[in-house]
C-alpha cells in the first residue's frame, strides 16, 4: 500500500489496519524484506491517523473559542 492509498484512508479505516500491521509484526516469523514493509506501512499509517487526530483537536478548540466569544458577549 503507497502513500497514495493510505492518505485517502479514514481514520478507523486507518486505524484498524494498523492494528492488523502491529499484530503481524508481533507475530513474528516474518522476513526481515516482510517486516520492514509492513514496518514502513505501519508508519504511514500512523501518519494518516496522526493528520485525522490534529484535524479533530482543531475543530474541537474552534468549536470551544466560537463558545467562549458567544459567552462573552
Amino acid at each position: 500500500m503507497s502513500e497514495a492509498d493510505t492518505a485517502g484512508l479514514g481514520y478507523e479505516q486507518a486505524r484498524d489496519q494498523l492494528v492488523e500491521v502491529v499484530k503481524e509484526l508481533e507475530a513474528g516469523g516474518l522476513s526481515l524484506e516482510q517486516s520492514l514493509e509492513l514496518w514502513e506501512k505501519g508508519e504511514r499509517l500512523a501518519k494518516v491517523c496522526e493528520r485525522h487526530l490534529e484535524g479533530a483537536r482543531e475543530r474541537i478548540e474552534a468549536a470551544l473559542a466560537s463558545v467562549e466569544t458567544d459567552d462573552a458577549e
